[in-house]
């Protein structure tokens, strides 16, 4: 098999969990890859690493690997997607923080994951993704304009609110009056959209939500919408520019642009683990079900 690892940052639990990959990827006779600018970093706390025959560089993936390992937490994984595009390359997450929702593997599990995964003991679990299109378009976005999570317009440079003009599928909807709009896949509805009073939508679930960020009107609910649907967004506000962020990506538009929103062509493909469901780990995540009187 051949395995991709990506990673951001080093600390005590990223090497604890590179090594625990590298023995567990040697016994199986398998290639493993290290992102370079991941492996530089791993080799600057740990010299020795880069003396380990099996273990291999790369810069950009292709079709030819089967599995990217990330080792970190959500926002790795938020970052791998970036590596992975349409490739189709399964995803599995090792975490080196605190619990997430994608990257759910923990250190102690790492050799059983494994095992499970070179098993073929696991389903996957297709995520949508969205694609944004500007009008005039945007180099920062051109180049990678898709979102696993969400995509957000948000004010810049000002106290004030926007407003955000929004159409579904070429028809009015509303104007918000408020600090910004999020537009969140299911995957994305348990971050930032969550955090802004919007619903939780389980993976499987074909739908899109349009948050509000802070609205002026309470009357400015959350709206779940079939994921095929069209979004259209037109800012207007004090400033002449807004932002606009696709996961962990932003670039700055001009007032002027107008900003297309659709379901992308592809998915990305995250591996579920025996006895590991999106219920289980909304559960542990908000602590649902505990009894906290104690």
């Amino acid at each position: 098999m051949k395995i991709a690892v990506f990673g951001q940052y080093s600390h005590k639990n990223t090497q604890e969990s590179v090594e625990a990959l590298i023995k567990s990827v040697t016994l199986k006779d398998s290639l493993l890859f290290i992102e370079k600018d991941f492996f530089n970093l791993l080799t600057e706390k740990k010299s020795t690493l880069s003396d380990n025959l099996n273990l291999r560089t790369f810069e950009k993936l292709d079709a030819s690997y089967e599995l990217l390992v990330t080792i970190g937490g959500d926002g790795t994984i938020l970052r791998a997607i970036t590596f992975v595009g349409d490739y189709g390359i399964p995803i599995v997450g090792i975490n080196t923080g605190r619990l997430g929702f994608l990257a759910t593997i923990r250190f102690d599990e790492i050799e059983r994951a494994l095992e499970h995964i070179f098993e073929k003991n696991y389903k996957i679990s297709e995520r949508t993704l969205l694609a944004v299109t500007t009008t005039p378009e945007n180099e920062d976005i051109q180049k990678i304009n898709y979102a696993l999570n969400e995509v957000a317009v948000s004010r810049k440079n000002t106290t004030s609110m926007i407003t955000v003009e929004t159409h579904l599928d070429d028809e009015y909807l509303t104007s918000y009056w408020a600090d910004g709009l999020i537009i969140a896949t299911p995957t994305g509805s348990t971050g930032y959209s969550l955090s802004c009073g919007g619903p939780v939508i389980t993976p499987a679930d074909d739908s899109l939500v349009l948050t509000p960020i802070a609205p002026h009107n309470l009357s400015a609910r959350p709206l779940v919408i079939p994921s095929e649907t069209k979004i259209t967004l037109k800012v207007s506000g004090r400033e002449d520019q807004y932002l606009i962020s696709l996961d962990s990506r932003i670039a700055t538009l001009h007032n002027s642009a107008t900003v297309t929103i659709k379901r992308a062509d592809f998915r990305i493909k995250m591996i579920e683990l025996p006895n590991e469901t999106f219920i289980d780990t909304l559960r542990r995540k908000l602590l649902w079900g505990e009894d906290r009187r104690n």
